[in-house]
């Protein structure tokens, strides 16, 4: 039997449920950071401003891990393995997600070693490793590590005393595969380089020992170059580059009779350590430590990305603000002031005389900050009512709202504690 047809004019039932309706959003997700990078590949965008948008989609892969895979996992998990409303069931969510990521991160790769850094290297802004130094490059390139990075790593060697360190998510890491007998006389076996996070990732060359204007070098280069000298007495048989990526999501049970910043302050303690949902791995990776690596995070060989070149990629962002080459950047943009608050009138002034409406971020924001400053200074107003979403480590709005508390004036404020990568900020 088929349904009646309905008359002519009248429309037709559409049955809202139907999953060809819908896009699976982790799957829209990833398509959207396939747009990003395809900025990152399009000539006519300007050189520095293309590694950016390569930067970015790497950032945004890091959170889609952190957040979307990590939920993913954790509802798997809980045996929640119904389809959403774009009828597919979670598990083959997860797998489409390891097949497409997997693309990506080959794409991210490929658009750095095949097009962004020889481009690069013909605009004099040049990344080499050890195999490209000249002998003045290479002494210098050592006495860095033996002067600024040495002092402050600490190798650890792997055995039954000396279990898996604790790894913080999204750092640079090295495992090193070694043979010999150490100091104590110790059989070399496996060791991990951990590299702290005040080292900047990416360094430049004096121009002394380079004939580029710009000349820089990764931090995870010069640790696998100089390994050795971390290791006295043993013999280096390889090295590999890792990173894991853990659950960021925080699960916070409301509670009338729990303080929300004092609980959220107890789970970021931890975020660092969370459980993991993905492992970076450099291209040198030996099964030895692939496997070593993945029992120790409790991960499968699925949650394992191979890259093309450093796992801390995202890190080459800092070159932007290094390089003055405007020529290879966007031109600087300044935003505007409405007319009617150029006047030299304060603020208030200004609004007796009829509503402004500001379009960022074409329009500047500085009027509502200044807003916030001489409502925080003027005798006649009583009482500020503020909602903050998201504010800086160093914040005018907030520094002027404690101005205006300290002056006596009545300030409320509602602030988003759980803003996504920003609690500890805005708790603070």
């Amino acid at each position: 039997m088929h349904a009646p047809t309905p008359p002519a004019g009248e429309p037709r039932a559409v049955n809202l449920k139907d999953p060809a309706f819908y896009l699976n959003r982790e799957l829209s997700a990833l398509e959207f950071n396939v747009r990003v990078l395809a900025q990152a590949r399009d000539a006519s965008v300007p050189l520095l401003e293309r590694l950016r948008f390569l930067c970015i989609s790497v950032r945004n892969l890091d959170e889609f891990f952190e957040v979307r895979v990590a939920s993913l996992k954790r509802w798997i998990a809980y045996g929640e393995g119904r389809p959403g409303a774009d009828g597919l069931p979670l598990g083959e969510v997860l797998g489409l997600v390891r097949e497409k990521a997997t693309q990506l991160v080959k794409s991210q790769y490929a658009t750095w070693n095949e097009a962004l850094r020889p481009e690069m290297a013909r605009q004099g802004i040049v990344f080499s490793d050890g195999a490209q130094w000249s002998r003045a490059q290479r002494s210098w390139a050592s006495e860095h590590f033996s002067r600024e990075i040495l002092p402050v790593l600490s190798p650890l060697g792997l055995d039954s005393a000396h279990p898996f360190p604790r790894i913080l998510n999204k750092s640079l890491n090295l495992a090193v595969a070694l043979k010999g007998k150490d100091a104590f006389g110790r059989e070399g076996n496996i060791a991990v380089v951990r590299a702290p996070r005040s080292l900047p990732r990416v360094i430049r060359m004096p121009e002394a020992v380079t004939d580029a204007p710009f000349h820089f070098v990764f931090l995870s280069s010069l640790l696998e170059h100089f390994m050795d000298m971390m290791s006295p007495g043993l013999r280096v048989r390889g090295t590999c580059q890792f990173r894991v990526t853990r659950d960021s999501e925080l699960e916070i049970e409301e509670d009338e009779g729990k303080n929300l910043a004092r609980v959220l302050s107890e789970e970021l303690r931890e975020r660092g350590y969370a459980e993991a949902v993905r492992l970076e791995l450099g291209e040198q990776s030996t099964p030895e430590i692939r496997q070593m690596l993945l029992v120790n995070f409790g991960l499968k060989d699925t949650d394992a990305y191979v890259c093309d070149g450093p796992v801390n990629l995202h890190r080459v962002s800092a070159v932007y603000d290094m390089v003055d080459r405007p020529d290879l950047k966007y031109a600087q943009f300044t935003p505007t002031i409405p007319a009617p608050l150029l006047s030299g009138a304060g603020i208030f002034d200004a609004l007796d005389q009829g509503d402004v409406i500001l379009h960022h971020p074409f329009e500047s924001f500085a009027p509502v900050i200044e807003l916030v400053r001489q409502a925080a200074v003027d005798p006649d107003v009583l009482a500020i009512r503020q909602i903050l979403y998201r504010v800086g480590q160093d914040s005018q709005v907030v520094g002027y709202l404690i101005d205006a508390a300290r002056s006596g004036k009545e300030v409320t404020v509602v602030i988003e504690l759980r803003a996504r990568f920003d609690e500890e900020t805005n708790i603070g």
